[in-house]
């Protein structure tokens, strides 16, 4: 079992910082799913974690904020049958949704201006569709 999640760069949160709960699962799964609990729920306090930077900590609260309820976020893992696969899951969910969390803004698109021979190609084809619609049409008349 790893004892920290790495997340992006130097950033990593450790496992002492995650709290889980175990439920039973939904679904199909015969007499095995009515006896054990193999839903992990995996919450980790994302204002309160002293492992995330605090610029890092503002970006992912202002980008995770519909997912949060009083910071804390929550991620429910219940597609395996079993309660280890499930966790790995939850882990593996949680630092996918933090590395996007935590990634710097995408950088400003700077428009280009389209040169004059590429537009004047297009203005040709365009003229020239015209002149062979009109050609049809004047055909039937």
């Amino acid at each position: 079992m790893p004892d920290q999640i790495h997340v992006r760069g130097s950033v990593s949160v450790p496992e002492s910082e995650l709290g889980w709960r175990f439920s039973r699962s939904s679904g199909p799964g015969g007499q095995h799913v009515n006896t054990s609990a193999t839903a992990a729920e995996l919450s980790f306090d994302v204002a309160g974690s002293p492992s995330i930077p605090e610029p890092l900590k503002a970006r992912a609260l202002e980008r995770l904020q519909g997912r949060l309820v009083r910071g804390v976020l929550t991620i429910r893992a219940e597609e395996y049958r079993s309660q280890q696969r499930n966790r790995d899951a939850a882990r593996a969910r949680l630092a996918a949704l933090l590395s996007d969390a935590l990634a710097p803004p995408p950088k400003k698109r700077i428009p280009k201006k389209i040169p004059r021979g590429i537009n004047e190609r297009r203005l040709q084809n365009k003229k020239r569709r015209s002149d062979v619609k009109r050609q049809r049409s004047s055909r039937w008349d």
